[in-house]
């Protein structure tokens, strides 16, 4: 039998497949199927929040998966703007001036939505120089680690003080290093790295509630109507212990 002149052009035509070792475009290509992917995700969920076949709380729920989905969005576009002919190096995308506070709110948000314990916030406006999407992540490692290893209950707290912003979050699990495989030091270090190249910092100890307390601290920015400078001295009590 004859092989259809359409089915002769689709098989003798391939796609030009990556040379072994040509990890660069086997990176493009995977960014390229993970945008059209998180798009997709984005238009079904667009379309469900706006039914009016689903209740307040789905919707909330839909909300926030859209959020999540726009810092996924963030992601993928460090990525791309990344060197793939020098995977040596980690571009620090430059700083912009942020409200910590809302930024933390906003996680907080997606983590109660996510978890079935309690996550508490208290905060007051603070500002600061940093990437938002670098401070994004770092806010989700600590706050992932925190739920992960808690019995019921996880409390996040914003201040600022003497010119720095501090983000502390206690939970009432077992204490630092007592989780499982070791994860949460792997996700402090990255905080650490996330953080530190802003000239923050990353501090823990026992917190009250019995488990860890991670506290990361940021060089603060002033509201707009003040131009005095900030206050850059900071001296951790002596039961903070410094990370890594």
């Amino acid at each position: 039998m004859d092989t259809p002149e359409y089915v002769a052009t689709l098989t003798g035509v391939s796609p030009q497949e990556p040379e072994p070792g040509d990890s660069a475009l086997w990176r493009r290509r995977l960014r390229h199927d993970i945008r059209h992917e998180l798009g997709t995700i984005i238009m079904l969920a667009s379309a469900v929040v706006v039914a009016d076949d689903i209740g307040a709380g789905s919707r909330e729920r839909i909300e926030q998966l859209l959020g999540e989905t726009r810092w996924l969005d963030h992601l993928i576009r460090q990525l791309d703007e990344d060197n793939d002919d020098d995977i040596t190096t980690q571009p620090m995308a430059l700083p912009e001036r942020i409200r910590v506070d809302d930024l933390t709110a906003e996680v907080v948000t997606g983590m109660r939505l996510a978890t079935s314990h309690a996550v508490g916030l208290e905060g007051t406006a603070a500002w600061a120089h940093m990437d938002p999407v670098a401070l994004w992540r770092a806010l989700r490692n600590v706050l992932d680690n925190a739920c992960r290893v808690a019995a019921s209950r996880v409390d996040v707290h914003v201040s600022v003080d003497q010119g720095w912003v501090t983000i502390q979050v206690d939970d009432d699990g077992p204490g630092f290093g007592a989780g499982t495989g070791g994860l949460a030091s792997l996700g402090l270090g990255i905080v650490h790295d996330l953080i530190s190249g802003y000239g923050g910092s990353l501090e823990i100890r026992t917190c009250e509630m019995g488990g860890a307390s991670v506290r990361m601290l940021l060089p603060s920015a002033p509201p707009v109507e003040m131009t005095d400078p900030m206050e850059t001295t900071h001296l951790p009590t002596d039961d903070w212990q410094l990370h890594p």
